[in-house]
């Protein structure tokens, strides 16, 4: 890690929830804040993109399932993003890290003001040593919530989205899978793991498939859109799984883990 970078680092509802009981996963919660803070001590620059707030109030509110009522879905999100963003700031206060919480929606990203104004957000948190946790407004905005209207698929393209606002070197999405594969693993155990992707065309876009766990809502589709934003914004993009957190420092290293999508260059 010895060039400094600005990462944006999306986690999703899977590595955060235990997937049985649905209850918060504190082992991956500890790896992550640790992980995120030991690397910002490096001298990079860390926001992190994260998912999990419906799936955390479920668990708290002490619902059976996730809810499939709007106004249910909503007031999950709510509770679940405080209860969210405490756990954060108890363990990355752990290791000495501040927080800062921005909730986003479309609107705030589709005007030229409204842009300008998370950039100058950002950019001052980072100055100020902060990790900016960002998160779709659920709560307040349906068009967030409903799954035929979503308009950031699960936090991948707001990930994508917020990466290119702050013209961002390298965006990692930790899913609950090891990268994109030319087959479902789930399906065929010997899929072949795609190492390497410099042109989204026709014969990757066939390859995604559906959601994966029924905690998040985020597939390989809306991974591959992410990506195709990120690289045509020059940056590179990375799928890996959000199980081995450790895996982030071979990454800043170079080292190949999970499925790199390669940023197109100017030269290029």
């Amino acid at each position: 890690m010895e060039e400094k970078k600005r990462i944006v680092i999306k986690v999703g509802t899977s590595t955060l929830i235990h997937t049985e009981s649905g209850a918060p996963d504190f082992r991956n919660l500890d790896r992550l804040a640790r992980v995120l803070s030991d690397i910002k001590n490096a001298g990079n620059e860390v926001i992190l993109v994260s998912s999990g707030a419906i799936g955390v109030g479920v668990y708290k509110l002490g619902m059976a399932q996730r809810p499939t009522e709007l106004r249910l879905k909503q007031a999950a999100a709510a509770v679940g993003q405080g209860e969210l963003m405490h756990l954060y700031d108890k363990f990355f206060g752990e290791y000495g890290v501040n927080i800062g919480q921005i909730l986003l929606t479309y609107d705030d990203v589709n005007n030229s003001k409204g842009r300008q104004n998370l950039i100058n957000t950002f950019n001052s948190l980072l100055e100020l040593g902060v990790i900016p946790i960002v998160n779709e407004n659920d709560s307040v905005c349906f068009e967030e919530i409903e799954s035929e209207h979503k308009v950031f698929g699960d936090n991948d393209t707001l990930s994508a989205i917020v990466a290119v606002l702050v013209d961002a070197d390298m965006l990692i999405l930790l899913s609950d899978i090891d990268g994109l594969y030319e087959q479902d693993p789930r399906q065929n155990p010997k899929a072949r793991l795609i190492r390497e992707v410099r042109v989204l065309d026709d014969d990757i876009r066939r390859i995604a498939g559906g959601a994966g766990t029924g905690l998040g809502t985020g597939g390989m589709v809306t991974k591959l859109s992410a990506a195709d934003m990120a690289m045509s914004n020059g940056i590179d993009m990375i799928i890996t799984n959000g199980s081995d957190t450790d895996s982030l420092y071979a990454i800043l290293d170079g080292g190949q883990i999970g499925t790199l999508f390669v940023g197109r260059r100017i030269s290029e």
